[in-house]
């Protein structure tokens, strides 16, 4: 959990620094004082709007053990040590329903990997896997904005995303379901400039299922791997998320 909430932190830094980089750019494309427009004053009076993302992300799985001690003395345990950065990529369709509040669906793709490492806990023993996933996944939040300050304004988003994994699965030691779904907090500003409207945006997703596959009868042959995943209770996958909106 600490390991997840710096890289958090790190995400953290990283959209701080690129939403300093496109408020720069806004500023230099409308760095004329005298000039009291605003980049398009009309853009958030749509009833519809359309675009598309692209963006980055890391996946996490949170392990609960149940502390099942083998026949031979051995107590696995499980963990994703580190993380590998993920690219997703959206479509954006989103409908005004207030001058505060806006229903957006932006369906896409996440391509992603992460390394789970069993071990023994009394000994050096140790087994990694590496996880890839390829996800579609349908994202429906609820965006919460404050008011315009000129060229930008802040917002926050709250929703739900579901998660189906296409990628190919073959037999490993650990197998989890293709299908979950995610509880979603985030927030962003929108930037508008000359020509479209650039919303960067940091969000958290937590899962809420178990996805790990407990019932293995292709492991009946197999005790070594069986007695890692009898160790395991339950686990649940979170994810953060950086995400650039072109409308």
């Amino acid at each position: 959990m600490k390991r997840f909430l710096r890289h958090i932190i790190s995400l953290r830094l990283l959209a701080i620094s690129a939403l300093l980089f496109v408020s720069g750019v806004s500023m230099f494309l409308d760095a004329k004082p005298q000039d009291k427009l605003m980049n398009r004053p009309y853009a958030d009076l749509k009833r519809w709007h359309l675009g598309f993302s692209i963006g980055m992300h890391v996946q996490d799985i949170s392990f609960t053990h149940n502390g099942i001690v083998s026949d031979d003395g051995q107590r696995w345990v499980a963990e994703v040590p580190n993380f590998s950065p993920g690219f997703c990529v959206n479509v954006l369709g989103a409908l005004r329903l207030h001058k505060y509040l806006e229903l957006r669906f932006t369906p896409g793709m996440y391509f992603g990997s992460k390394g789970v490492v069993m071990r023994d806990y009394d000994s050096d023993l140790s087994l990694k896997q590496d996880v890839k996933s390829a996800y579609v996944t349908l994202p429906l939040d609820l965006k919460i904005s404050g008011d315009r300050m000129r060229n930008a304004r802040p917002y926050l988003s709250a929703g739900t995303m579901f998660a189906f994994d296409i990628s190919k699965k073959r037999r490993e030691t650990l197998l989890f379901n293709t299908s979950d779904a995610f509880l979603c907090v985030g927030l962003g500003v929108d930037f508008y400039l000359p020509f479209f409207k650039l919303n960067p945006e940091l969000k958290f997703c937590f899962g809420l299922t178990d996805i790990l596959k407990h019932d293995r009868p292709d492991l009946a042959d197999d005790p070594e791997s069986f007695k890692m995943t009898a160790a395991l209770k339950k686990a649940k996958q979170n994810m953060v998320v950086l995400t650039f909106y072109f409308e």
